[in-house]
């Protein structure tokens, strides 16, 4: 019988085929598990990922879902109102739109108008942002470079 002929033969036309069927099905599983794993991931961390976004950013579906997120920008001068001990009513603003703050705690030393600061919160119903916490910044030399450039886009930074 020659090379070629066994080649050739039925018998291992069958077994290479069937080889080939089980590594593919061996691919196809391990993509399903990565995708499954992925998924389970994604959908166990949308509740703790807090989305960044300027004031002239924010879309009315941030304001309608009330998921959390990071309000960054400046402190709009003439704005800061202090309530109570601890409360503060405060406009944020990229030099494009401002969105009104209202927060109560601890609110941080370098807190004051013209500042930089990110905001963590959300928006309640009536679309006003509820500050859970205050990262205020000392100036924009301190920005981190994603806030700096988005508000260097707008060729409006105050100095």
């Amino acid at each position: 019988m020659s090379s070629q002929s066994f080649h050739n033969s039925p018998s291992l036309r069958v077994i290479l085929k069937q080889r080939k069927k089980k590594r593919l099905l061996i691919v196809l599983f391990c993509c399903l598990i990565i995708a499954i794993a992925t998924s389970l991931i994604t959908y166990a961390l949308r509740n703790t990922v807090s989305f960044f976004r300027m004031p002239s950013e924010v879309t009315k579906e941030d304001i309608l879902m009330g998921r959390p997120l990071r309000l960054g920008g400046f402190v709009e001068k003439g704005t800061v109102e202090y309530v109570g001990d601890r409360g503060v009513i405060f406009f944020v603003t990229d030099n494009v739109k401002h969105e009104k703050v209202i927060f109560s705690g601890a609110i941080p030393d370098l807190f004051r108008e013209g500042q930089g600061v990110v905001v963590e919160g959300y928006f309640d119903k009536q679309g006003f942002f509820i500050g859970t916490r205050i990262l205020a910044k000392h100036d924009e030399t301190y920005m981190s470079r994603e806030t700096a450039d988005r508000l260097n886009k707008h060729h409006r930074v105050e100095k």
